[in-house]
């Protein structure tokens, strides 16, 4: 079996010791693992640099999208309307999760290489006051743009309007003080920069907020504040919990801790990245986003300018070696994607690079 480090936004290259986390088996009943929920709870909101008074932390079963379309479902109910922003996949995912559920919405995008106009923003607010909630993505993967979510809040909040953030991507790795930018709920992942394994989401909620989604859900599994008000009992999740990754986050979230924090591990992740880039650059690889927008988690390159060249022949080479790429995800241009989370560092950039100049060399 050919055994490969993880270059992408998530599922990604965990440690050892996150790993063997998951080779115990526990009951979901059991008041050790219930406690365990809880302190990953409490240690979420202290990531997020938010109150326990003001806001609560609910985890839920499955990908980061079924965490999206919980808060997306539950929160809005049927005399509110979503404005929702997009630059990339993600941003458009929110609008099929609305277009499924019935939600009423309006659809605010730019191109995959700019960021939201929070101007724009502040005009469509002003126009249509029937809209109640507003959503956009931090980190868009589908291109590696960091989106300007302080500006977009302080427009949100001037209009009164709820603010939900995905931040499935920058969460852990992108230090976010929640409630300063006044969000009111924000989405992430155990599989991204906290370094878990993929099984399940996590929702930072303004408990005010929160509170008022009583009744507004239209799902029963993703029932957000159902979630929330079985799981403030005592720990114990409404459905059956994924007890082998809550068990390898716990130990993630440890060593998050002992790395120095959010702001160790960005500071890792952006000296990842600015390698990444220093070093293709000199193979002659461009980067689609610019430098001002460029966030530290994922890059995207166009494909060389060779008419010979084939993104699978270099995906597999690569992967021979010992590393897995991204294909591209960007509708108007030939791309494919490095990401530079997870249990990587400057060694692990430098050798690929290396792999990268052999294969450019050998074809």
């Amino acid at each position: 079996m050919i055994t490969y480090k993880l270059l992408t936004p998530g599922p990604l290259t965990t440690t050892e010791t996150v790993k063997q986390e998951m080779l115990v088996d526990h009951c979901t009943w059991d008041d050790d693992y219930k406690q365990i929920t809880q302190s990953i709870r409490e240690t979420l909101l202290q990531l997020a640099h938010v109150s326990p008074e003001d806001y609560t932390a609910v985890l839920m079963q499955g990908s980061g999208t079924f965490g999206v379309e919980s808060v997306l479902t539950s929160v809005t109910g049927t005399q509110d309307k979503l404005l929702i922003i997009a630059n990339g996949a993600y941003g458009l995912r929110m609008a099929d999760i609305a277009r499924y559920a019935g939600l009423p919405y309006q659809l605010y995008t730019c191109s995959y290489d700019e960021v939201p106009d929070s101007k724009a923003i502040a005009d469509i607010l002003a126009a249509d006051p029937s809209i109640t909630h507003v959503s956009m993505v931090h980190c868009e993967t589908t291109s590696g743009i960091l989106n300007d979510i302080a500006a977009v809040a302080k427009v949100v909040k001037a209009a009164g309007k709820t603010y939900i953030v995905d931040a499935m991507s920058s969460f852990g790795g992108i230090d976010i003080p929640v409630s300063d930018l006044g969000i009111d709920f924000l989405i992430s992942s155990a599989n991204k920069c906290v370094q878990g394994v993929p099984g399940f989401s996590f929702i930072i909620a303004k408990k005010s907020a929160l509170t008022a989604c009583e009744g507004k859900a239209r799902s029963l599994s993703l029932d957000l504040y159902e979630q929330w008000k079985a799981m403030e009992k005592d720990g114990k999740w409404r459905f059956t919990s994924p007890t082998h990754v809550v068990l390898a986050f716990a130990k993630a979230l440890e060593e998050l801790a002992a790395e120095g924090g959010v702001p160790a591990r960005e500071q890792r992740y952006r000296s990842n990245n600015h390698l990444l880039i220093k070093n293709m650059g000199q193979l002659g690889f461009r980067t689609y986003i610019d430098a001002l927008h460029q966030s530290p988690i994922i890059t995207s390159f166009y494909f060389p300018q060779r008419c010979d060249f084939s993104f699978a022949d270099m995906y597999a080479y690569i992967k021979e070696r010992g590393y897995a790429i991204y294909p591209g995800k960007v509708t108007d241009a030939d791309t494919f994607r490095i990401g530079n989370i997870g249990e990587i560092y400057a060694e692990d950039i430098e050798k690929l690079c290396g792999i990268f100049a052999d294969y450019m060399e050998d074809k």
